[in-house]
């Protein structure tokens, strides 16, 4: 009987025990899915934002590039211009350069050196004073002086061809010596 009650005694403290330590068992706590859909969000929402801004930055840098290409472009062009718009004028009766005719033939010098490819041709012009004839010969000088002035200055002579033209294409129509200066002149035209 001893064995009986120990058993009886037993199971009245190890069943509540066992109870007791069921029931406070505590329960696994699983992630919150509302917290980890926020996570992803996020997550999505960074990485669309760094796209969107590498996108941005992309578009900047195509843009400076264009604006770059355009203005070199608008630079070539300027010098283009001033090249074949720049004349050289003459005194008088004179195919001498004087020193502003120098300095504009310097100038032409630096474009035909970085444009080797670029064809020249010198136009020599005159005033209306003078006959046909006299007026062709010294706007032939005034072009050879202009192109033997660039040979002198590292140009190559056949990259260039002269004409004269005489007083038959005044740049001014005028009977007066402003109009007869600004025809006095070699004018520079690329091919």
């Amino acid at each position: 009987m001893k064995k009986r009650i120990w058993v009886v005694v037993a199971m009245l403290f190890v069943l509540p025990g066992l109870l007791l330590t069921a029931s406070c068992a505590k329960k696994a706590v699983k992630p919150d899915a509302s917290v980890a859909k926020t996570d992803d969000d996020a997550a999505k929402r960074a990485a669309a934002e760094k796209a969107r801004q590498d996108e941005l930055a992309r578009q900047k840098e195509l843009e400076e590039a264009r604006l770059k290409e355009e203005a070199a472009k608008r630079e070539v062009l300027a010098a283009r211009n001033k090249f074949m718009n720049e004349n050289v004028h003459f005194a008088f009766d004179s195919s001498v350069l004087d020193t502003t005719a120098q300095s504009i033939l310097k100038s032409k010098a630096d474009w035909m050196k970085k444009n080797p490819n670029a064809p020249v041709i010198i136009e020599g012009h005159c005033d209306e004073r003078g006959t046909v004839a006299y007026n062709l010969a010294l706007g032939e000088r005034r072009a050879e002086s202009a192109k033997a002035f660039l040979v002198n200055m590292g140009i190559s002579a056949g990259s260039m061809s002269t004409i004269s033209y005489g007083e038959e294409r005044p740049v001014d129509p005028g009977k007066n010596e402003e109009a007869w200066a600004k025809n006095r002149r070699a004018h520079f035209v690329i091919k």
